[in-house]
């Protein structure tokens, strides 16, 4: 083992990091300015925005809950066990890959009965939770329930090992919600002063 790590050029490394930044672009070129809009407008005019996803894109969730509350925005995340009741008013913000992830969507069908809006980020707008949803904010990327397609993606020279599972969607989520924290930081006026001052102090 010590030899293999000793001899590598950590090509898969920097071929990973190039095709996100590749991928990021085409993210960027092909995003819905109108959806993007929307989904602004659902998250100021909210009373409460709750923010929830399943594994790793429940931590891109709460990274961006963070970021809305650095604005102070009253965000919160589903499942913490200080999470106030959702009602109506509040805006529910699902992400999810794949749009199946059956305990997200199954909140997401509450948070319609609630009479909140439901905003979803991922990266098929026709899924389960984007019919759902008042504004379906469309991410292309790799999920982790895509498992077929290999010989076009190996043709493309799109290899799935660079970006294993959800990896590309994840990633692309994580950089658009932060690219949108910029957005409302530009719309509310808001200013690096005012995001320290609601930074955590106790850690």
């Amino acid at each position: 083992m010590k030899d293999i790590i000793s001899s590598t050029e950590c090509e898969h490394l920097i071929s990973s990091i190039e095709l996100m930044a590749h991928h990021l672009e085409s993210v960027a070129e092909s995003i819905d300015k109108e959806d993007i809009r929307q989904m602004i407008a659902n998250i100021l005019e909210a009373d409460s925005i709750f923010v929830m996803g399943a594994g790793r894109s429940g931590l891109v969730g709460k990274a961006f809950a963070m970021r809305l509350m650095h604005l102070g925005l009253r965000s919160y995340v589903v499942g913490e066990s200080t999470t106030p009741a959702v009602r109506k008013g509040d805006t529910v913000i699902a992400i999810s890959g794949s749009g199946e992830t059956r305990s997200i969507s199954d909140l997401g069908r509450i948070t319609k009965e609630i009479g909140a809006k439901l905003i979803t980020v991922t990266s098929d707008k026709n899924s389960t939770l984007g019919n759902l949803s008042d504004t379906t904010m469309e991410i292309k990327g790799r999920t982790k329930n895509d498992v077929g397609g290999y010989l076009e993606r190996h043709m493309r020279g799109e290899y799935s090992h660079l970006t294993p599972l959800g990896t590309s969607f994840e990633i692309s989520s994580a950089v658009f919600l932060d690219a949108l924290v910029a957005e409302l930081i530009s719309i509310t006026g808001a200013s690096e002063d005012d995001l320290k001052s609601r930074h955590a102090k106790l850690e």
